[in-house]
């Protein structure tokens, strides 16, 4: 999208539509264990729809990728991040355990205080490395 002059200044003003740039976090454990945006949505669907399968669909999943993702997590965290219940009349389900909302709490907040480290980088970047 062209930038508009502004009518003071022969500068063209800010593009306030242009993305701003945002850091994407995964935490890599070692022995291939990694946690990423990918691992950290699923979770918050899970928690969101109360299934692993409807938060499969809701990405764009099948239940075999996301069951297998959420034991990578169990097995990268040594502790089960979802608890799955058993189908029966009423069905099944799952539901974050403590670790797993955990899990979530603190790679959002670094997420967040990462992005608040990174701003005036990317500041210094979009506007071609006055720094």
């Amino acid at each position: 999208m062209p930038r508009a002059k502004s009518p003071l200044s022969s500068q063209p003003d800010t593009d306030v539509s242009a993305p701003q740039p945002k850091l994407s976090i995964r935490l890599d454990f070692g022995g291939g264990a990694r946690i990423g945006p990918g691992k950290i949505v699923l979770l918050e669907e899970i928690g969101r729809h109360g299934s692993i399968s409807a938060a499969g669909r809701a990405l764009k999943m099948s239940y075999r990728r996301a069951w297998e993702l959420v034991e990578d997590l169990n097995r990268s965290l040594g502790g089960e991040v979802v608890e799955a219940m058993t189908g029966g009349a009423g069905g099944g389900g799952a539901r974050l355990t403590a670790l797993g909302e955990a899990v979530i709490a603190h790679y959002r907040a670094i997420e967040r205080e990462a992005n608040q480290l990174a701003a005036p980088h990317f500041s210094a970047l979009m506007h071609r490395g006055d720094a």
